[in-house]
């Protein structure tokens, strides 16, 4: 028995049989001919039919992985596309093969500068090199004519995954019956590679390193996604050492140390995540994105087929809260039916409530209706029951749009009323997602029941730093001291005006920072199904007094790498 140590992924473990993955023994280029004999016009052709060949596949990994673990994760694919129509690396191509090298190794030799530059840098920027891998994959199996992730969907039964390095599109492609874990030579835990084996629930060890390639097909393995190990040819004992560091479900709600209540909900993409998401022990849904509703076909949906997935929650979680995001698209998010403007930074453009309260006032009356009537059904301010339906609006900047979504709201209300239709009044929030709304989080409190952070967005804003430019990816950083002050300027806010505060961003799944989160004042933490046994077990470890102390020692930070000296977070 050997033990090998990487970084934990997905906290969870599998026994299995090892197998290699090595789709680069496909994609192996001829010999290079002499630049004279390379037709340079027939070379460009190859290489733009090969472009139009990945684009449709990312297209299609895009869709396929949406319905398997969500919009949030698939978003992924956009910036893969964006990958494969930057100018930059495009023109490189097309210089070095008018300089006569053959379609093939243009495309390889330019994707190799433009990796290793990442591979340079550090943190996430780094993790990218993975995404452009994938897109250079992608053209090189065109211009190759071969299968696109072989066999990667069809696995036996008990399989562990083994590889120099999972791309996303790889990843999402897996079937999580039948890959007992994934381990890797090279990656970090937030790649998106990474970040879909967590959402495919999928146990994995990214980063264990040379020792890796001495494992052989068909050893027995271990994968122990929470302690971050690999065990080969494991014994029955180390078996059930893994199985107790992976957190259990835990079904009834937790409390810290001493006595404080901590709900940790679950994020959704979709209803086919419900089910998980009540296994895993979630205390209801903090984020139920309601995109899937509408991106991905050509119509949108009706008020009955709203109605259903917001009820299809209620059905799962009777005793708790799901928390609905109204319609959050623009930005980075485009539904082709709808017609949204194109504009120069979408990102600060008409997205969120904006749009709702605008020009496509109708689409969120319509979605009011849907919810208000399943309000009725499952719990609401005015129905009896559990926790029940709450509501949120997505990108408020200002107390006026708060203002406008409740009328809205109270408005489908009277309309429901006077038709003798069902319903009932949900709690209502707003997310907390610019600047703005954090600075304005006394007001919007006074107005409304609960207020929930994103700090993917805030992030973004707070730092004003796009987080799908890698040119600034490390300005895009949530443990910025920056970034904690807003979430403390809201949960101190929300206090004084009896509202309860939420966060439904990536940093509230990970369990290195439960504490921190707890000291900021959070009354609710929501994430990836997956994460929340984790966090869970940490919540009842921690001491809201010394969490306190810690969240003061972190806001009297200067700099992000103080935070994580100070948390021990590795990278900072």
């Amino acid at each position: 028995m050997r033990t090998l140590t990487g970084v934990g992924s997905t906290p969870l473990s599998g026994v299995g049989a090892a197998r290699w993955y090595r789709p680069e023994a496909a994609l192996t280029l001829p010999d290079r001919p002499d630049p004279s004999a390379v037709d340079a016009d027939a070379e460009l052709a190859r290489f733009e039919s090969a472009r139009d060949e990945a684009r449709e596949a990312i297209r299609d990994a895009r869709d396929r992985a949406a319905e398997r673990v969500g919009e949030e994760e698939a978003a992924v694919f956009d910036a893969h596309e964006q990958f494969l129509d930057d100018p930059e690396l495009v023109g490189d191509v097309g210089d070095a093969i008018g300089d006569g090298t053959p379609a093939g190794h243009a495309v390889n030799d330019r994707f190799a500068a433009a990796i290793e530059r990442f591979e340079g840098l550090d943190g996430p920027m780094a993790e990218r090199a993975d995404d452009l891998r994938d897109v250079r994959d992608r053209l090189l199996r065109a211009l190759l004519e071969v299968d696109s992730v072989v066999g990667l969907g069809d696995l036996p039964d008990g399989t562990v995954l083994l590889a120099e390095r999972l791309t996303p599109s790889d990843t999402a492609e897996l079937d999580p019956d039948a890959v007992a874990g994934i381990a890797t030579v090279s990656g970090g835990r937030t790649a998106h590679a990474a970040i879909i084996a967590r959402s495919l629930s999928i146990p994995a060890v990214v980063g264990v390193g040379e020792p890796l390639r001495e494992v052989e097909d068909g050893d027995d393995l271990l994968v122990d996604g929470a302690a971050g190990r690999v065990v080969v040819d494991p014994d029955p004992e180390a078996c059930a050492a893994a199985a107790g560091t992976e957190a259990t479900a835990v079904t009834e709600r937790v409390a810290t140390a001493d006595g404080r209540p901590v709900e940790v909900a679950a994020n959704v993409g979709s209803e086919a995540e419900l089910p998980a998401a009540a296994d895993r022990g979630a205390d209801g849904i903090g984020l139920f994105r309601t995109e899937f509703l509408f991106i991905d076909r050509d119509s949108r949906p009706s008020e009955d087929e709203q109605y259903e997935a917001v009820a299809a929650a209620l059905s799962t979680f009777p005793d708790d809260r799901v928390v609905v995001r109204t319609l959050d698209v623009g930005g980075d998010k485009r539904v082709p039916y709808l017609d949204l403007p194109d504009e120069t930074n979408p990102f600060l453009g008409r997205r969120g409530i904006r749009l709702s309260l605008d020009e496509h006032r109708d689409l969120f009356e319509t979605q009011l209706r849907a919810v208000l009537r399943a309000a009725a059904s499952g719990g609401g301010a005015d129905s009896t029951g559990g926790e029940g339906l709450a509501v949120m609006f997505p990108l408020v900047s200002r107390v006026e749009e708060v203002e406008a979504a409740v009328a809205a709201v109270e408005s489908v209300a009277a309309d429901l009323d006077a038709e003798g239709v069902d319903h009932a009044i949900p709690e209502l929030g707003a997310m907390i997602e610019t600047p703005a709304a954090a600075f304005l989080a006394d007001r919007l409190a006074e107005r409304l029941d609960f207020l929930s952070v994103g700090t993917n967005d805030l992030a973004q804003y707070v730092m004003a730093a796009d987080r799908e430019n890698d040119g600034v990816a490390d300005y895009h950083d949530p443990l910025h001291p920056a970034v904690l002050r807003a979430i403390d300027r809201t949960t101190s806010a929300a206090a004084g005006a009896d509202a309860w505060v939420g966060m439904c961003g990536e940093m509230a799944g990970d369990p290195a920072l439960t504490e921190l989160l707890v000291g900021l004042g959070l009354d609710e933490l929501s994430m990836s199904a997956v994460t929340v046994p984790a966090v869970k077990e940490r919540v009842r470890a921690v001491d809201t007094e010394e969490a306190r102390a810690l969240a003061d020692e972190a806001l009297a930070c200067d700099a992000r790498s103080e935070v994580g000296d100070l948390l021990g977070i590795d990278g900072a």
